[in-house]
C-alpha cells in the first residue's frame, strides 16, 4: 500500500518560496509589504463598513463613540 503525502505548507507559502528564490531586490521586498498592508487595511474597512450599515450606524454614532472610552479598569490587588 502506497501512501501519498500532501506538502506541509500552503499553496500560498509555495508561492511566496517560489518568489524568494528569484532573489527580489529590497525595493520589491518594501512594494510587496505596502501591497499586502493595503491589502490587509482594506479587507479591514470593508469589514468594519459591512458592520456599520448593518447596524445602521449614523455620523453621530460615530462622533459619540470616538468620544468614549472603552478601556477595561483594572482593580489592583
Amino acid at each position: 500500500m502506497q501512501q501519498t503525502l500532501s506538502s506541509p505548507l500552503t499553496p500560498l507559502q509555495l508561492e511566496i518560496l517560489q518568489f524568494f528564490a528569484q532573489n527580489p531586490s529590497e525595493e520589491d521586498l518594501k512594494a510587496i509589504k505596502l501591497l499586502i498592508a493595503n491589502y490587509y487595511a482594506e479587507k479591514a474597512m470593508d469589514m468594519a463598513d459591512q458592520i456599520w450599515e448593518e447596524n445602521g450606524w449614523t455620523a453621530e454614532d460615530t462622533d459619540r463613540l470616538a468620544r468614549t472610552r472603552m478601556r477595561t479598569s483594572y482593580k489592583k490587588p
